[in-house]
């Protein structure tokens, strides 16, 4: 739900699941390896930030991203190319049919299996091609790999006079780009911006969201999939139920400006010799950030990772290296060969505090790789709900003729046990869920129990 949830409040503030060389919502594109260019098909390892102006999306820039994902892709090699052009295909042409617009001479040829004689058929039936069912067929085709962590995007200008949004930047069931599979009800609100179209509506975090444009948020206990394209229409009409007061109310919101701070670091201490830090992101820098908050070495760290929606490997095993020394943190494993050990950052000095780590269905990619190495390694206790699943393997960029970047995972993540988190998640010790009760009121049920294990 990157477009569309984000769409309906602030892109900027969702930005999660980010691997450590993918882009974030302002994309800002880091350096791969030379090696990673695709000779073939012509996408090329990203190393500086795209274009601001790029020519538009073409026939040749499909061309470009599928033998992108064929040569890039961590089971491209052994891809059969037919799948990857019947997503584009069918993406293509519902592109087409919603907007009116569809040929009768569009037919998916007859493919062979080889990808270079079925990409000239493509083609041909193709002919000039629609930009924007072209834009449509390289999504689909990227969705149709069903990773977590391969995404195509087109990096956009800041909005002139700054961002825009409603303001609602969490939602309980919410996964980032996604809504969370394993969702119950309800479905409620867990971060307002101050200042924002929602704050001045008196929206606040807890409140339950009963409807959006009049559709239920659940039907059953299964969350409404249409709530994906009802949250991406620039005015929304919510309705809301209080949970301290149980009254309920209807509030139509429409874009404005909004600030968003950049993500930062914060602690209090807890109680004596327990210091709280909460962590938002692993982006550059945090590892340090959370090691400086800890200079006077506590006897106890409840670290808070619930929302914290991924980043850098590399600050992974930093921090980690905080906590414990010589311990092997994850796996990487290529398609063939053997799996690469991620290792904890031995060169930072050990701190020796107890470790508790708060997680939730927020916590994502980095942040899973962190949980699983806490748990697997017996370096902590694990508070809250199980993670997201969303860790399939740090991706690459790699960039296409029309200024768009294909975000392609090249590897894929095992914990340090070798096994397999993606889609299944980090169970925690404890199970201690954020009500929306709580968040109304200000209770916190994972604090709560850290404290009484410390």
């Amino acid at each position: 739900m990157i477009r569309a949830f984000c769409a309906a409040v602030l892109v900027t503030a969702c930005s999660v699941y980010a691997p450590a060389s993918a882009l974030a919502s302002t994309p800002t594109p880091q350096p791969a390896s030379p090696s990673a260019t695709t000779p073939g098909g012509g996408c090329t390892a990203i190393t500086a930030p795209p274009p601001e102006s790029a020519p538009p999306t073409t026939v040749n820039t499909l061309r470009q991203a599928y033998f992108c994902v064929l040569d890039n892709y961590y089971s491209g090699p052994v891809m059969d190319p037919k799948a990857l052009l019947k997503s584009a295909f069918a993406a293509y042409t519902q592109n087409l049919m919603r907007r009116g617009a569809d040929r009768a001479d569009l037919r998916l040829p007859a493919l062979t299996g080889n990808r270079d004689t079925d990409w000239a058929a493509f083609a041909k039936v193709l002919g000039p091609g629609d930009p924007a069912a072209l834009r449509a067929a390289i999504t689909g085709m990227v969705a149709g790999l069903h990773d977590n962590h391969a995404r195509w995007v087109r990096p956009a200008p800041p909005p002139e006079g700054g961002p825009t949004g409603t303001g609602i930047v969490g939602a309980s069931a919410m996964q980032g780009p996604q809504l969370d599979p394993a969702a119950r009800p309800p479905l409620f609100i867990t971060r307002v911006l101050p200042g924002s179209p929602a704050a001045k509506a008196d929206i606040r975090a807890g409140d339950i969201v009963v409807k959006v444009n009049g559709m239920p948020a659940f039907i059953g206990d299964t969350l409404n999939q249409g709530l994906i394209d009802a949250f991406a229409s620039g005015t929304i009409r919510l309705t809301l139920k209080r949970p301290t007061t149980g009254r309920t109310r209807v509030v139509e919101l429409e874009e404005g400006p909004v600030t968003q701070q950049p993500p930062a670091v914060t602690s209090r201490k807890l109680a004596d010799g327990v210091t709280y830090v909460q962590l938002p992101g692993f982006y550059g820098g945090a590892a340090d950030q959370v090691i400086a908050k800890l200079q006077d070495k506590p006897k106890a760290v409840v670290l808070d990772l619930r929302g914290n929606g991924g980043g850098s490997p590399r600050e992974v095993t930093r921090l980690l290296g905080a906590f414990a020394h010589g311990k092997i943190t994850s796996y990487f494993c290529p398609l063939k060969g053997d799996c690469v050990p991620n290792r904890t950052d031995d060169s930072v000095p050990l701190l020796g505090s107890r470790l508790v780590v708060l997680t939730d269905r927020g916590c994502a990619s980095a942040c899973e790789d962190f949980s699983a190495a806490v748990k697997d390694n017996g370096l902590g206790t694990l508070i809250g709900t199980r993670t997201a699943g969303a860790v399939s393997g740090p991706s690459e960029g790699y960039l296409l003729d029309d200024g768009s970047v294909l975000l392609l995972p090249r590897v894929r993540h095992l914990g340090p046990a070798r096994e397999i988190i993606d889609t299944i998640g980090v169970p925690v010790d404890h199970y201690a869920p954020m009500t929306a009760l709580d968040l109304a009121t200000g209770r916190d049920p994972g604090v709560a129990k850290a404290l009484t294990l410390l």
